[in-house]
């Protein structure tokens, strides 16, 4: 078959090669504790969209940091017993989407959480003051700033703090919440299910924000990864801080979270995917200690990948 990244062989195996912090894990328990000290009060809205069998909130969380963040909620109405619930995550600058594109998971009898990720398509506040430039994308907002500054620390806690609201709701049954996302919504799915390591099943395709050191050596820096390189060129043009940059980065690696999932896991990547390349999805995939299967796409890149949105509902389906 063509390739764009390593043989298949090589690809089963591979450990991606992004600097891991020393401090790794301590970063994120210590967030983690500053996020679980939030609690779980949230505040709902009716939505202006309603539908038959579905109740619709805009639902408001108070997220680290003091940002207020924004969720489209939906359950199904007069549902006799808790419903498990869907967590939904979008691509990179986008928003929770519309509420129509929910409704199939509804009228399975599932309630779904949209999250909008902070400061992009939706109407979640960024307000984290950083030091540094925040021109040209959020994987480089807090980088001249302490790892704790990092814009995507904290969304990674909102995806966390989304998924124990939603398994505080009455409504919805704690034991069957799950997952999915593509993109960036599927690296939000593996952060998500690796800081709430509840998280049931979990359904990410081609997920971004994988291994960076891997997609620079590539010279792939660009479309969704296209801010480190108008990074280095802006800030550091010789490259006298690459090693401390990507150091850096280990911070918000999905690879070295993959490890604390605890949930099932159904996986989609095309191999001529050219946006986050399939080594970088290995990096996390092969970290994964739980039941896992990947749907290898040959002939896909970044795209819609046929049929892995109806594995995915079928994947949750088993969970009724």
């Amino acid at each position: 078959m063509p390739l764009v990244d390593m043989p298949m062989e090589e690809l089963l195996t591979y450990q991606g090669i992004n600097p891991r912090p020393a401090d790794f894990d301590e970063y994120w328990d210590t967030a983690l504790a500053e996020m679980h000290a939030l609690g779980t009060d949230a505040t709902l809205v009716p939505s202006a969209f309603q539908s038959p069998g579905a109740e619709c909130f805009d639902l408001y969380f108070t997220g680290v940091g003091g940002a207020r963040v924004h969720v489209k909620y939906l359950r199904p109405a007069k549902a006799a017993k808790p419903a498990p619930c869907v967590l939904m995550f979008h691509g990179y600058t986008g928003s929770a989407g519309e509420w129509a594109d929910k409704l199939s998971f509804v009228s399975m009898g599932f309630a779904v959480m949209a999250l909008d990720a902070r400061g992009q398509g939706g109407t979640s506040e960024d307000i984290t003051p950083v030091k540094g430039t925040t021109h040209h994308g959020h994987i480089i907002r807090g980088l001249d700033d302490s790892p704790e500054k990092l814009l995507f620390r904290s969304i990674f806690l909102d995806t966390a703090q989304m998924a124990r609201i939603a398994m505080a709701q009455d409504e919805i049954d704690e034991t069957r919440v799950v997952a999915c996302g593509g993109s960036q919504g599927g690296a939000l799915t593996v952060a998500c299910a690796a800081l709430e390591p509840k998280v049931m099943r979990l359904a990410p395709e081609f997920p971004f924000l994988s291994d960076y050191k891997r997609v620079w050596d590539m010279d792939l820096a660009s479309g969704a990864y296209a801010e480190l390189k108008t990074f280095f060129r802006n800030h550091d043009p010789l490259h006298l801080r690459e090693a401390e940059i990507f150091h850096t980065l280990g911070y918000i690696d999905i690879q070295y979270l993959a490890c604390r999932i605890k949930g099932e896991v159904l996986w989609g990547i095309g191999l001529m995917d050219t946006i986050c390349p399939p080594s970088t999805q290995f990096a996390a995939y092969n970290k994964l200690t739980t039941p896992k299967r990947l749907l290898i796409y040959p002939d896909f890149g970044h795209e819609g990948l046929p049929g892995f949105n109806d594995a995915a509902h079928a994947f949750f389906a088993e969970i009724l």
